[in-house]
């Protein structure tokens, strides 16, 4: 079985090669520490499932799975992340993900989660799913937040997390000017006037800790 690990830090990529370890059978172990040099071994042989993590620098997670899935559309993608599922999970689904797990996941749970989606299955926590059958019973519509990209999503997070321009600029590797931009798409989009409205949304919509 060929897998591939994709996280910007190194001692990440280390645990999960141990977790992997433990699965039946012959594994074998891609590495990458950014969506460049993960697009370049999905393009230069195939995969039987991908270990996404969804905060990098530069191109995130989310937007490196529409690109992996572009060059590998069968290719099974799990979502790691330090974010709770309320945040994200519903979103990575909807991109094409196969699952969603948080890092803080015990490795036996990993291990369900990968098993689950070699079988060409959709991984959900019961968390998670408790979730989606809440938004699916709840009231009809979407919240204004899920109609901004996937970077747009990023930048509302940390902006709403307490991250200054410089910070967030750093981070996904953008100019100050470019989180200007994508600050005020954010305000227009949520028909908001100013940051303090921004946060307040987030906080109630339960997009930050």
């Amino acid at each position: 079985m060929r897998v591939l690990v994709v996280d910007d830090h190194a001692v990440v990529r280390e645990g999960l090669k141990r977790v992997l370890a433990r699965m039946e059978g012959s594994v074998y172990i891609g590495e990458a520490g950014n969506a460049a040099d993960a697009l370049k071994l999905v393009r230069d042989a195939n995969w039987d499932c991908a270990l996404v993590d969804i905060a990098m620098p530069g191109k995130t997670g989310l937007e490196l799975l529409r690109d992996l899935l572009r060059e590998q559309p069968d290719l099974p993608v799990l979502i790691l992340s330090m974010y709770p599922e309320e945040q994200y999970a519903v979103r990575t689904l909807r991109a094409g993900a196969s699952g969603y797990l948080t890092k803080e996941s015990a490795a036996e749970q990993l291990l369900v989660a990968i098993n689950t989606i070699l079988r060409g299955e959709k991984y959900l926590s019961p968390r998670m799913a408790t979730q989606i059958a809440s938004a699916v019973s709840g009231p009809a519509g979407r919240a204004p937040h899920e109609d901004l990209s996937d970077r747009e999503f990023m930048v509302l997070r940390l902006i709403s997390s307490g991250a200054t321009a410089g910070e967030i600029a750093k981070r996904l590797s953008l100019s100050v000017k470019t989180v200007s931009t994508y600050r005020s798409r954010i305000l227009r989009k949520l028909h908001l006037d100013n940051t303090a409205q921004l946060i307040a949304y987030a906080v109630k919509s339960g997009l930050v800790p």
